[in-house]
């Protein structure tokens, strides 16, 4: 009878767990629309005085390489090898957070898009907790590029600026296409304080930091870096269906 139970309950929670994932199967061919962010920004900044949401899906063939590597230099160098979490840079992080001091995050950009896309800011374990699922989907279901490409179209770059198109028109008045190395990497230099810095003109520590994304992302491989996550891998055995089938019994 208690199996009974077990396996009814989970049959449910796969129910659920399947219609949780129906916008990530969507979104995995459909540009956004928009995010959860822009969203919660709408509603805080609707009133302010010119105040309006710029946006514009740009796909992933027309974004520069220098702007994809950029971004994975700035924000999550092993990009192409984790699934969704960067398990040596959150041991880091811990270690850093319990000697005291800023405390330092451990997100990687698969974790950005999932609390970008579908998720609220602030901190909570349950809003932690529907990352860490959200990001599970997406790794599951969308390849590496897709990832990116996401996050690369739903980024924050200033009030009212989201996605790389609307950044680059902003900041520098070119399409994304036309980004020059040196742009895309102040564009990603901003990206801790978007709202605070401007990526044409950004403060000195954030124009060395610019700097610094330039050689990394040389120092990484450029266009050799993106065809190895192009080329993708196989998954690991605890993302497939039936590895959690054979484990749950049904």
């Amino acid at each position: 009878m208690f199996k009974l139970i077990l396996r009814k309950i989970a049959k449910w929670l796969l129910i659920v767990a399947a219609v949780s994932l129906l916008p990530i199967v969507v979104l995995r061919w459909a540009p956004a629309p928009g995010s959860m962010l822009m969203v919660e920004r709408w509603v805080t900044e609707r009133d302010t005085p010119g105040y309006q949401r710029q946006y514009q899906w740009t796909p992933y063939a027309q974004i520069p390489d220098s702007m994809k590597m950029a971004v994975i230099a700035a924000e999550d160098q092993r990009f192409a090898d984790h699934y969704g979490f960067d398990l040596k840079a959150i041991r880091a992080a811990v270690e850093h957070n319990m000697q005291g001091g800023n405390l330092r995050g451990a997100s990687t950009i698969s974790q950005q898009v999932a609390k970008n896309l579908f998720l609220w800011s602030g901190r909570s374990y349950v809003r932690k907790g529907l990352e860490a699922w959200f990001t599970l989907g997406i790794e599951l279901i969308w390849p590496k590029q897709r990832v990116l490409e996401m996050y690369l179209n739903i980024a924050e770059w200033d009030h009212g600026v989201y996605g790389v198109e609307a950044a680059a028109r902003h900041h520098f008045g070119v399409g994304a296409s036309y980004l020059s190395s040196q742009q895309s990497a102040q564009l990603a230099a901003v990206l801790p304080s978007p709202l605070n810095w401007d990526a044409a003109s950004p403060p000195p520590h954030a124009l060395r930091r610019a700097n610094w994304i330039r050689q990394q992302s040389q120092q990484l491989g450029g266009r050799h870096y993106l065809d190895r996550m192009e080329a993708g891998k196989p998954l690991p055995d605890w993302l497939t269906l039936r590895y959690w089938r054979n484990r749950l019994d049904i």
